[in-house]
């Protein structure tokens, strides 16, 4: 087509009359913005139970749903521990092993089929997200106290656990607990599915590459409205000046891992605000029980003594972070154990070096550069910190998680959230014989620990819950395998005609009731 004919066509498709459901009605009634969010990274795939990262769930998020969802945007706790319908319209326990959840009738997957129990007890079937030859073994720390999930009839489901489990209900709202489609999974197998899965989330997968960009479009069947957005993108761009640049330059609308010393910074732009929030997560540092220097705990203890949290509080984040009372968060409510603290005690960092025969046996501390907010420059501090009580530490920087954890590691970095908003979802999920750190050997002296949060599960009596609970924080802060740095506020900056809000985790809902665009 020349320039004049194309000209020309446009000019008299402009004034021909649109008929409906045409595909020119459709692209001019479709005037739904795109949403371009800039990202440090992206996760390697996207089956929601195998990506259980920071970078992962803030992506699935958007593309999964839950049976029953925590109602972070209404939450008077601060934390989302409140339930609400989403998936399934209400649940009743049986028996303190059972409960019977119904379903919500009418919802679609992305690719037209209808939800039913079917769908979820695939979900959550034995092979997958527990037992002995799970699929995905991160997911026993979530659902290994399953016992069986069967259809009743197409709307209704029966769970069914293997001890009295007072967090079932939390554990359908949390991780791991995303609904994946029967018929695509099994047509699709494990590989493919988790690059392009199949869900009943507000936006369908497009296309994923982990090096350049996750893109989304609206799935506007979804059953809680159209999303506002038409198409959604997750940019990976790693450094941080690249992303205030895009926003400012309006190529991106929200961007992430604002430091809080840029905070003002990036906010002074008249149609920029920056949103943050504290998370319900830790920044933790790791200790390798099987090196030959952190083989003895008073090392251990003495790295921790010897670190000022609230001067990385206050030198790094400005205020925004918390210095929490050990792995032991308030939004536990009544299991939360009062009185407790993470001490700050040079002098005995000294002496316990002392008592262990501390030679000068180099600690190398290993960290990403990026991954985590201001975890170079904390680590920079740290290393400081320890050289002060006598410690030969020194800093690696790495590139990837591998390498980071990889032979030879004495210290890295982490973070551990709380899942649920109990013990069992943070120190028992992180810590406990499920969790990646006992898999990998890294912590071994685990028989005590192991007993307690064993107990801890199947226990239904308040009190002796929280006894347990103080017992397990009393062998974690003995034996040492970490030590907990602070629990970090994470900053957005985004348009400010763009009215969304943040949560407690690095979920990003985008849900028609958490986004929303000013009329131009």
């Amino acid at each position: 087509m020349t320039l004049i004919s194309r000209r020309r066509f446009l000019e008299a498709a402009a004034a021909a009359p649109v008929l409906a459901g045409s595909p020119l009605a459709f692209a001019q009634a479709d005037r739904r913005p795109n949403f371009t969010v800039a990202v440090a990274d992206l996760p390697a795939t996207l089956e929601p139970a195998r990506e259980l990262s920071n970078v992962g769930t803030r992506v699935t998020y958007s593309i999964f749903d839950t049976l029953i969802r925590r109602d972070f945007l209404g939450a008077a706790d601060g934390g989302g521990s409140q339930l609400k319908p989403h998936l399934a319209t209400k649940w009743e326990r049986v028996s303190p092993q059972e409960l019977v959840v119904t379903l919500r009738q009418g919802v679609k997957f992305h690719n037209g089929d209808e939800l039913t129990s079917e769908d979820v007890a695939y979900t959550f079937r034995d092979g997958r997200l527990w037992g002995e030859k799970a699929q995905i073994p991160g997911g026993r720390a979530y659902f290994g106290v399953l016992a069986g999930v069967e259809p009743i009839d197409r709307y209704t489901v029966r769970f069914r656990t293997r001890v009295p489990d007072v967090l079932l209900e939390q554990r359908l709202a949390s991780w791991c607990a995303w609904i994946v489609n029967k018929r695509a999974y099994e047509a699709m197998g494990f590989e493919a599915y988790s690059r392009k899965p199949v869900a009943t989330g507000p936006y369908r997968v497009v296309s994923h590459a982990a090096a350049e960009a996750t893109v989304l479009e609206a799935f506007d069947d979804y059953f809680m409205g159209k999303p506002t957005a038409r198409r959604v993108t997750f940019r990976r761009v790693p450094e941080l000046a690249a992303r205030v640049a895009g926003l400012v330059a309006g190529d991106y609308d929200l961007i992430t891992n604002i430091p809080p010393d840029q905070m003002s910074v990036v906010g002074a732009y008249k149609d920029i605000d920056v949103r943050s929030v504290v998370l319900a997560n830790v920044h933790v540092l790791a200790f390798n029980e099987q090196d030959k220097v952190l083989a003895d705990k008073r090392i251990r203890q003495a790295l921790s003594l010897a670190i000022d949290r609230q001067k990385l509080v206050d030198t790094l984040w400005q205020g925004t972070a918390q210095v929490p009372a050990g792995h032991n968060y308030p939004e536990y409510g009544q299991m939360f154990v009062e009185g407790r603290k993470l001490a700050y005690d040079p002098a005995k960092a000294r002496g316990l070096l002392q008592e262990a025969g501390y030679k000068g046996e180099p600690i190398v501390y290993r960290t990403m550069a990026n991954y985590y907010t201001n975890a170079l420059e904390a680590a920079q501090i740290l290393v400081e910190q320890w050289k002060a009580v006598g410690l030969n530490a020194s800093l690696q920087v790495v590139e990837n998680s591998a390498q980071m954890r990889g032979p030879g590691v004495q210290i890295f970095n982490w973070s551990n959230s709380t899942r649920l908003p109990d013990p069992l979802g943070a120190i028992w999920v992180a810590w406990g014989p499920a969790g990646e750190v006992q898999v990998s050997k890294f912590w071994t002296s685990t028989a005590a620990f192991n007993a307690a949060g064993t107990a801890l599960e199947a226990e239904t009596d308040p009190a002796r819950r929280k006894a347990l609970f103080t017992q397990m924080l009393d062998i974690f802060e003995d034996e040492a395998p970490a030590t907990i740095l602070y629990q970090p506020s994470e900053a957005y900056a985004i348009k400010r005609s763009i009215a969304w809000r943040p949560t407690t985790f690095y979920f990003m809902d985008l849900r028609p009731d958490n986004l929303a665009f000013a009329k131009s």
